[in-house]
């Protein structure tokens, strides 16, 4: 597959992931769809790395992947689209970053789990767990509110780990891929060529 090609496919795929990690991050701000517990949400919520860092800065690298599988660079030339292809090696480490981010504090947050209410005091009560309330869901009836707190962070922060690792898969296969295009150029033939 030539460079630019495969640009296009890896960016097609990066734009949906990162939208997918904004509307993640956007779930979490409304624990159990509602605005009322927005005073009791945990760390990792507020870090917005669904937002930042899986969306936004996931999202400048799809573009610009998008646009380096695009033919051309500046107009007519015999460049081979490296310009567009170099601007997409430093967009794809700046969105590996943001992936990682992404991933990192996702991770914080299903170990340490939600901040909620408890015989009266709202608190992390499942950091002592190190993560084993993941797999006794008996220990979600710990949480008096937000209702259903629990469920909805797991599914939510399990979707923005596996939404970041996607991304940081594509982001360094793109990071690859560009400084190939970089160095060698784009493999299509240009039209009007003679085969």
């Amino acid at each position: 597959m030539c460079t630019g090609k495969c640009a296009r496919c890896v960016g097609l795929s990066l734009i949906p992931l990162s939208l997918i990690c904004i509307v993640a991050n956007a779930l979490l701000l409304v624990p159990d769809g509602k605005t009322t517990w927005t005073d009791h949400l945990s760390l990792q919520v507020w870090l917005m790395a669904g937002f930042i860092g899986g969306g936004l800065m996931v999202l400048c690298p799809g573009i610009a992947a998008v646009r380096a599988g695009g033919k051309g660079c500046c107009g007519a030339g015999c460049c081979g689209n490296r310009c567009r292809m170099l601007r997409s090696v430093f967009s794809s480490a700046f969105g590996m970053l943001g992936a990682i981010y992404c991933l990192s504090v996702s991770g914080a947050g299903l170990r340490i789990g939600p901040k909620c209410l408890k015989n009266g005091k709202w608190d992390y009560h499942f950091q002592e767990t190190s993560g084993a309330y993941l797999y006794n869901d008996t220990l979600w009836d710990w949480c008096e509110e937000p209702p259903h707190v629990v469920p909805w962070n797991v599914t939510l922060f399990s979707l923005l780990v596996a939404a970041s690792c996607l991304e940081i898969l594509l982001c360094g296969i793109q990071l690859v891929n560009a400084t190939i295009g970089v160095v060698c150029g784009d493999c299509r033939k240009k039209e009007g060529d003679v085969h």
